[in-house]
């Protein structure tokens, strides 16, 4: 659909306001856009919603702040609205299904961080490796920990590592860990053979190559395939010096038998930035960890992201004022 020939009622937060109308500016042929924001009450009369950082906030798909519904509940009651788009590279929230569904176009930020989630990745492996987890503990006590005998860090160099997933950011966890020589084997949608890995296999041929992982790290969509793919059963298969990398989605893992098998020492750690419930409750085992760390589903979070973000949405404006397709638009 193509966008109103009148001036492009946009609707963006304060704060993100006076940012983007200097990028709008910077680029030529631009078309004329009016901001809005909902406290200003001219909300209900946008085409267009740039979803920033600052609107989610703390905010998670399960639990909403009220600034964050305040934005939510004027998207919603938009009638003229036509094309959302929002700052994660994921619009799995509830919000952008409801207004897809709809028929308003929602695209998203997918690349923008893809590197940042990377290296959080890469961040997991390394921390995991050199048990700090372990020797922050120690460091807490007070306690002088050396990594000998027992605790003494396996080589990364000849390792391997499942990636789940072959998208921007697991390709670039593969390039990371080819570094680190260690070898590679990749799960995604199709065996078509990655160059440079071990062994590729789909989804549904994942525990083929679980009994030989040093590694599983995910970094794949969440869709109706990959929920739930690493179950009881596929943890099961991976060897007891395992370690589990998630900067996927929660709701891929069954955390309920990953705890298990970390209490228990089946599994040797995870570095864990993504959970079922978030925020992670207070009661939930994996604060407590000893070879577990956990992080608040912040590996994509980076100073350089909102201007990455920014670009992207004003590339992706002039596409639509110009009746051009979007990038990164949300499939039906």
């Amino acid at each position: 659909m193509r966008p109103p020939s009148n001036p492009i009622r946009l609707l963006c937060s304060p704060a993100e306001a006076p940012r983007l109308r200097q990028a709008l500016q910077a680029e030529a042929g631009m078309p004329h856009c009016v901001l809005c924001h909902p406290e200003r009450g001219a909300a209900t009369h946008a085409d267009v919603a740039f979803v920033s950082r600052d609107i989610t906030g703390r905010s998670t798909k399960f639990v909403t702040t009220p600034e964050t519904a305040l934005y939510y509940e004027a998207m919603r009651h938009a009638p003229n609205l036509r094309w959302v788009h929002v700052h994660s590279a994921g619009a799995d929230r509830q919000i952008y299904l409801d207004l897809h569904a709809r028929g308003v176009s929602v695209s998203t930020s997918q690349g923008a961080s893809d590197a940042v989630v990377a290296q959080a990745a890469l961040a997991g492996v390394l921390s995991l490796s050199r048990r700090l987890p372990l020797l922050a503990r120690a460091q807490q006590r007070r306690e002088w920990l050396p990594l000998l005998e027992d605790l003494l860090p396996r080589d990364l160099a000849g390792q391997h590592a499942v990636v789940v997933g072959w998208g921007g950011i697991a390709q670039r966890i593969g390039l990371m860990l080819r570094m680190l020589d260690m070898t590679l084997s990749v799960a995604r949608h199709s065996a078509t053979p990655v160059e440079g890995a071990h062994r590729t296999v789909a989804y549904d041929g994942l525990r083929d190559v679980l009994p030989h992982a040093d590694w599983l790290i995910l970094a794949c969509p969440l869709t109706p395939i990959t929920r739930g793919l690493i179950d009881r059963r596929a943890l099961h298969a991976l060897p007891a010096r395992a370690m589990l990398v998630n900067v996927a989605r929660g709701h891929v893992v069954d955390e309920t038998a990953l705890i298990e098998q970390l209490k228990t020492g089946r599994l040797a750690g995870a570095f864990l930035d993504v959970f079922q419930q978030e925020p992670l409750p207070p009661d939930s085992p994996l604060w407590t960890l000893d070879n577990t760390i956990v992080t608040p589903h912040s590996a994509g979070f980076s100073d350089g992201n909102a201007g990455r973000v920014r670009r992207l949405f004003v590339d992706n404006l002039r596409r639509w004022a110009a009746g051009e397709p979007l990038r990164n638009l949300m499939a039906d």
